[in-house]
């Protein structure tokens, strides 16, 4: 007998509707003679409705009053598929983090899972039941409720698999897979029928919203298989694997992008060792991620331009602590919002020479200025003119075949 998650994300679980449709889905990997457990996100739309509903009690709602209130919307969610699943004669039921427990540790609404309590829910599935459980949020040492970030459910699906030691863990989302690129930008992005761990980390990393990039880094650690799903179609979905299962002939497999970063430049700073120690820690101490780091040196060798960037929320921040930094001394510090990232991910770039060189050139092509680049071995992002986006994502997806 197979012991399968099923995660299911908030469009799938979005109506009364499409929860009974779910329950049908489960129904048919009950009755395959699959042990099935059962992970479901909030309603769409009904966590950023709490979000809402907190900030306007306040702008600086608690934290912890804020990790009670979000988790309820999975609460709901547990409650209407267990219901579902009953009324079509099955043994089911819903747990909430405190029952199980979904052990946590870390900040309010950011803590991650370090064990669940395995004992009660194995004895169910033995028995011939099918347990849905929530995602996103477990419980501390000290009895709070906690949430572990935005997207936390495919998290919670990739613990669950973990510690019950599940055959396969499926993630059920509204689309067939994991694209080429973005599919609702670029209409002839093809589905991806196997991809890495680590070209899935990259692609998720940079903006392709499909899967959380910690779910898949646990995916990785752990060598458990995923596959990416859609609800609404039978079609088959992206299997998520160890690199020795992947087909390389291909140097690309797929561009992301995001939109929510921004370059900053420090112009005129003394050319002298730590001097990007004193940039980038007290932003480190400010927790402000820092990305790309791109160093210029003067002709006289006396002075640096160093460029960076951070994410978008972050620059007004960044700026303040580079300003009131007494040890740094430079001539202006220059922000610029109006960015984006575009990457290529795959993990045929480290056997195939001119990967490089083809994106510049296919950039320059099409008269899009590069302001700062980063590499890996499987990833090349560059920065952009946030307007030239579309354009350039159209132009990488052709010149690699990926179209």
């Amino acid at each position: 007998m197979v012991k399968k998650v099923l995660k299911f994300g908030g469009t799938s679980v979005g109506t009364s509707k499409r929860i009974r449709h779910v329950a049908d889905i489960i129904k048919q990997e009950h009755t395959a003679g699959n042990k099935i457990i059962v992970i479901v996100s909030a309603m769409a739309g009904k966590t950023n409705e709490l979000i809402k509903l907190s900030s306007e009690i306040s702008g600086e709602f608690d934290k912890r009053e804020l990790d009670v209130l979000l988790s309820t919307g999975e609460q709901v969610t547990c409650a209407l598929l267990a219901g579902a699943l009953v009324k079509l004669n099955f043994k089911a039921k819903s747990w909430l983090n405190w029952q199980i427990p979904i052990l946590t540790e870390g900040d309010h609404t950011n803590a991650r899972i370090v064990n669940i309590n395995i004992e009660k829910i194995n004895k169910y599935l033995d028995e011939g039941g099918i347990a849905v459980l929530p995602g996103f949020q477990g419980i501390s040492k000290n009895g709070d409720i906690t949430t572990i970030g935005r997207g936390g459910s495919d998290a919670t699906a990739v613990a669950v698999a973990k510690i019950f030691n599940a055959d396969s863990c499926e993630i059920y989302t509204d689309v067939d897979g994991v694209f080429s690129t973005d599919p609702n930008k670029i209409p002839v992005a093809k589905k991806i029928d196997k991809i890495s761990f680590d070209e899935m980390l990259e692609l998720s990393s940079l903006g392709a919203k499909v899967m959380q990039p910690s779910a898949v880094q646990t995916a990785m650690i752990y060598n458990i298989p995923l596959e990416v799903k859609s609800t609404f179609s039978e079609r088959k979905g992206t299997k998520i694997l160890s690199q020795e299962n992947i087909d390389y002939t291909k140097s690309v497999t797929g561009v992301a992008y995001s939109k929510d970063d921004a370059k900053i430049t420090v112009v005129g700073v003394e050319d002298r060792p730590g001097v990007a120690a004193n940039i980038f820690e007290p932003l480190s101490k400010a927790q402000i991620n820092v990305d790309m780091v791109i160093q210029n040196i003067s002709s006289d060798q006396k002075t640096t331009d160093i460029t960076f960037t951070v994410k978008r929320e972050d620059v007004i921040k960044t700026k303040k602590i580079l300003i009131e930094d007494s040890g740094l001394n430079h001539d202006e510090i220059l922000t610029n919002d109006k960015v984006a990232k575009i990457s290529i991910v795959g993990a045929g770039m480290v056997s195939t020479p001119g990967v490089t060189y083809k994106m510049f050139r296919g950039l320059s092509d099409e008269r899009i200025n590069i302001l700062a680049i980063s590499t890996s071995e499987i990833k090349l992002s560059v920065i952009i003119e946030e307007e030239k986006t579309l354009k350039a994502i159209k132009k990488l997806h052709t010149i690699f075949d990926l179209d």
